[in-house]
């Protein structure tokens, strides 16, 4: 085990957070509206008296934006996680499928898979994480019968006070940044270097987010939106549920 240094962390961060934000802003670029309004439950917006193109577009999409951030952030947070315990215990990117980090500790192979909260699937895929681990633990022991395999699902926020779910470990927050890094004030440690250049890089996303309200807002009400300028439901509706379309 290594002497993880903050220093290098924030250095890490600071090199690599542009990333995350860039793929903020490639993320609103790439977004067609038709594919929000495909994904979001119109009967909910009516529910809650919509009446403008605004407002049922800055609702459809912020949600819609919220959820792929989270995905995104996730992603660059599971590199975080992998450089930090490359640092201290050596520790690999794995090749195995379903896996993201293997390394030893303790006399054992631990082999991880990273989400970013606790509450990140359904039963199906908690079950597809289980087959995961049980297939690689049969790939590594292939090549060492004797090699004791932990599997854990390593979430970067969040708590849960059960860890051991009988097939897997499942380390929350800080428990699971203690457990890649040793350091069990990791998870305080690394909030300060994320916020580097946030505010400049926030500025260009607004920028970029704006352009995207207006363009959408304009072309919803071109096509969703009757003479008088009231929303037209009925064909948002088909638009997003009808079984021809």
């Amino acid at each position: 085990m290594n002497q993880l240094s903050i220093t290098d962390v924030s250095q890490y961060v600071e090199d690599n957070i542009g990333t995350f934000h860039q793929k903020r802003i490639e993320g609103l670029t790439k977004l067609k509206l038709n594919r929000v309004l495909g994904k979001k439950n119109p009967y909910l917006f009516k529910a809650k008296f919509v009446l403008t193109a605004q407002e049922i577009i800055k609702s459809f999409t912020d949600a819609f934006i919220s959820s792929q951030e989270e995905t995104i952030f996730g992603d660059w947070l599971e590199g975080l996680a992998i450089f930090i315990n490359t640092r201290v215990y050596n520790g690999w990117k794995s090749g195995i499928p379903g896996i993201d980090l293997e390394f030893d500790n303790n006399g054992a192979r631990h082999i991880v898979t990273i989400k970013s909260g606790p509450n990140w699937g359904n039963s199906s895929q908690i079950g597809k994480m289980i087959a995961d681990f049980k297939t690689a633990k049969k790939t590594l022991r292939t090549s060492n019968s004797q090699i004791n395999v932990v599997a854990v699902n390593g979430c970067c926020y969040g708590k849960d006070n059960q860890p051991d779910k009988g097939d897997y470990f499942k380390y929350c927050g800080q428990r699971f940044w203690a457990f890649i890094s040793g350091d069990h004030e990791l998870y305080t440690k690394i909030i300060e270097p994320l916020g580097h250049q946030a505010k400049e890089r926030n500025d260009e996303f607004i920028i970029s987010y704006s352009k995207m309200i207006n363009r959408f807002t304009k072309e919803f009400a071109d096509t969703f939106c009757l003479t008088d300028g009231s929303i037209d439901w009925d064909k948002l509706v088909r638009f997003n549920s009808s079984a021809s379309g």
